[in-house]
């Protein structure tokens, strides 16, 4: 081996060159870098445990007022002040909403365990998650910039396989 600075044979072992002084340094051969996939998944999954939780109680929230404050102002005839429909609707809306937040636990919990269909599930409920101002779009915007980048897919099955 020889210094590339002035040519002088080196010895192994040696650190610094004899003749200039030059430290000599050890070739580092640069590791693959993971992708984005691998150092984002674990934060997206927990992202969407705690926007579940929060739809939990958002979807608890609508049963109670449809089923007490609604379900019994819904009653009162068409000169009254709370309309009929509104017991209904809550309960439609507190449905839909607690069926989001059990798809996003899901989503949550098969993106930790990295099951094959967390994907596909999570970008679903992100494209949906575009819809609410301004967490679950900023969710879905995060969501489908680390599980839509290219070679995703290929990084997510080779996760996938090896858990």
């Amino acid at each position: 081996m020889f210094c590339d600075r002035c040519g002088t044979e080196l010895r192994a072992g040696q650190r610094f060159c004899a003749s200039c002084g030059k430290a000599i340094g050890v070739s580092v051969v640069p590791q693959p870098s993971d992708g984005r996939v691998s150092r984002h998944i674990q934060t997206l999954a927990v992202l969407w445990l705690a926007a579940s939780a929060l739809n939990l109680i958002g979807g608890a929230v609508l049963f109670v007022l449809g089923s007490t404050l609604f379900g019994r102002l819904g009653h009162i005839g068409p000169n009254g002040v709370v309309p009929g429909f509104l017991h209904g609707l809550f309960y439609v809306l507190g449905m839909l909403v607690l069926l989001k937040a059990l798809a996003g636990f899901a989503a949550g919990w098969g993106l930790l365990e990295r099951q094959p269909w967390a994907r596909t599930l999570t970008l679903v409920l992100g494209f949906v998650s575009l819809l609410n101002l301004p967490l679950g779009t900023a969710l879905g915007i995060y969501t489908i910039w680390v599980l839509l980048a290219p070679q995703a897919d290929e990084e997510y099955r080779r996760l996938a396989r090896a858990a």
